[in-house]
């Protein structure tokens, strides 16, 4: 099936944190499965207008759009513009993060735990309440978050992290139940360790330890996730949903 989308008939995909990284990969995968893409960003301009740049020269549909996902104004605004430069969104892909606090219990603040769930939880109610009641009216949607292995390894100095991942996956869970029967479906993608440019302070000892615990022996590539995201967000996984589906070469078996 393929959903309404734009005057051209194409679905329309929002990737949230779209400039860089996953989200980036993400972007012109979708891209290039033909979907016209949104590409969200806070604040790096130029990686955005580049992310397009290159989607566009290669042959497809893509348009900017900086919002603070987090904020309920802004994000109403991002809805809106969407849809007028592009359609109503078909596919929302919640990809968007910020720092992550790296502190143990003694010194993790409640506000820096608040924080992490502005991201993986308050973002994605306020993005699924902008976007879900086009998707009910069409019978048709796709929502697929980003997670991590974070939640199921426990990563220890990372609670508040961990704990908003695992908000995250049952929201996940909870919403795939509740929009079922209106032919949205609701996954989760969960990643290892995949290199980004937010990982540049990460050492190569420290990767390559990563790495001899993967029993593929390899470390991720964003193309990878961005390859699980695309399989969710396709006709071929409308009966897939309420599922977590790691990207780490099994290293969580």
């Amino acid at each position: 099936m393929n959903a309404t989308g734009d005057s051209a008939g194409r679905t329309v995909a929002l990737v949230t944190g779209g400039s860089k990284g996953l989200g980036a990969a993400i972007a012109k995968t979708l891209a290039a499965d033909g979907m016209s893409v949104a590409i969200n960003y806070h604040s790096d301009h130029a990686a955005a207008r580049q992310v397009r740049t290159q989607i566009r020269e290669a042959g497809h549909v893509a348009e900017i759009f900086q919002a603070d996902v987090t904020d309920p104004d802004q994000v109403a605004e991002l809805n809106a513009g969407i849809f007028s430069a592009l359609g109503s969104v078909d596919v929302l892909v919640l990809n968007a993060t910020g720092p992550q606090p790296d502190a143990e219990i003694e010194d993790l603040s409640w506000d820096e735990m608040l924080r992490q769930f502005e991201y993986f939880a308050r973002s994605p109610l306020l993005l699924a309440q902008a976007t879900i009641p086009r998707m009910r009216r069409q019978g048709y949607g796709r929502i697929i978050s980003i997670g991590s292995e974070a939640f199921e390894l426990g990563t220890p100095g990372s609670s508040a992290y961990v704990a908003a991942k695992g908000a995250q996956l049952g929201l996940t869970r909870s919403w795939a139940r509740e929009l079922g029967p209106t032919g949205i479906t609701v996954n989760l993608v969960a990643p290892g360790f995949i290199p980004t440019e937010r990982h540049a302070a990460v050492s190569e000892q420290d990767r390559d330890t990563y790495g001899a615990g993967v029993p593929m022996h390899r470390l991720g590539h964003p193309d990878d996730v961005a390859a699980a995201v695309s399989f969710l967000a396709s006709p071929y996984a409308g009966f897939v949903t309420g599922q977590r589906i790691a990207v780490n070469g099994g290293h969580t078996l």
